[in-house]
């Protein structure tokens, strides 16, 4: 069925962890990749997935430091991958093909913010080329592995409020480059994309879903931040300690976790897709000039841009998704 942006009865929200939510699910012969599964949101997910039982591939630009980081556990195996290098991507996608294996889960949740104009060897905005279309590439590369059954979920952000995607100018070749602007498009891509995928996996009974995970000091979106920035922006108190307060959108990476494994496991999702979520929960759409930290806007969420983003998606990477067998 098509789902609207509308809440459900959940038992989790804002405060949950995602060792909470994915209490009581047996993963066992699950297999599950996660982009940057080794650092941030991204490793409490790898944590909470494997501790279930599933096998998790992480992905990460440098498998020394995931390993340092996720630690020696019989389920969790380190790949090599680089979002912003399209022959990175697919060489990771064909080894994972050659090894003949279902895969039941694909979280996409790598993600950066540069606060310089970047561009890619192929001259991509970097936050583009990485957060959505490095992603947009992987899923395609594996989407002939992907198990009926199977969900794939993508981290987004409230950020998505600081930009649409400009399909005029995508990559800053005209306009001033702003860093929160190109964070939201890209952001707004994320969730764009998840909405036509549900579309296209649906009649494979592969489902798709994004999410904005809460605000975390440790975030990718605030490392690049001066002190002085992250107490003007809530991220620190007046004393420079991280700021933690789920209800008004300040989290734990555990609690920022939450949402992506409810997105990834939940059975009240079952026969849902192409939504954005938050808070363990549906999010509620919001008009464009909202100045809510919550909500998807109304540029996140439309058929007609989440046709012309693939359909652009499709002609900057050389991308397309084969039919699923």
């Amino acid at each position: 069925m098509d789902t609207l942006q509308v809440p459900i009865a959940s038992p989790f929200g804002a405060a949950s962890t995602a060792r909470e939510v994915i209490k009581g699910i047996d993963l066992s012969g699950r297999v599950a990749i996660v982009t940057g599964g080794h650092s941030g949101i991204g490793l409490e997910t790898t944590r909470a997935l494997s501790e279930a039982g599933a096998t998790v591939i992480v992905a990460a630009r440098n498998p020394d430091k995931a390993r340092a980081a996720v630690g020696r556990s019989h389920n969790v195996e380190i790949e090599v991958l680089d979002l912003i290098d399209p022959a990175s991507i697919d060489a990771f996608a064909e080894r994972f093909l050659q090894k003949h294996r279902e895969l039941h889960l694909l979280i996409n949740n790598a993600g950066f913010i540069s606060y310089a104009l970047e561009r890619d060897a192929r001259g991509y905005e970097s936050q583009f080329a990485t957060n959505h279309l490095g992603h947009f590439q992987l899923t395609g590369r594996l989407w002939p592995a992907l198990a009926k059954g199977a969900r794939v979920v993508t981290v987004s952000s409230v950020g998505h409020q600081a930009g649409q995607v400009d399909f005029d100018d995508i990559n800053f070749e005209r306009r001033p480059y702003d860093a929160y602007a190109a964070y939201g498009q890209s952001k707004s891509a994320n969730a764009l994309f998840a909405f036509w995928l549900d579309r296209l996996g649906r009649p494979a009974g592969i489902r798709s879903f994004s999410l904005h995970p809460g605000g975390m000091i440790t975030s990718g979106f605030s490392k690049g931040m001066s002190e002085a920035d992250k107490k003007a922006s809530g991220f620190l108190d007046a004393e420079g300690k991280p700021v933690v307060d789920p209800a008004n959108n300040m989290k734990t990476l555990e609690q920022g976790a939450a949402t992506s494994i409810w997105c990834a496991t939940s059975s009240l999702l079952d026969g849902m897709g192409g939504i954005y979520c938050e808070n363990c929960n549906i999010a509620r759409a919001v008009p464009a000039d909202s100045q809510e930290q919550l909500g998807v806007r109304p540029w996140a969420m439309s058929p007609d841009l989440a046709e012309r983003l693939w359909l652009a998606s499709e002609r900057l990477t050389g991308i397309s998704f084969p039919d699923h067998g």
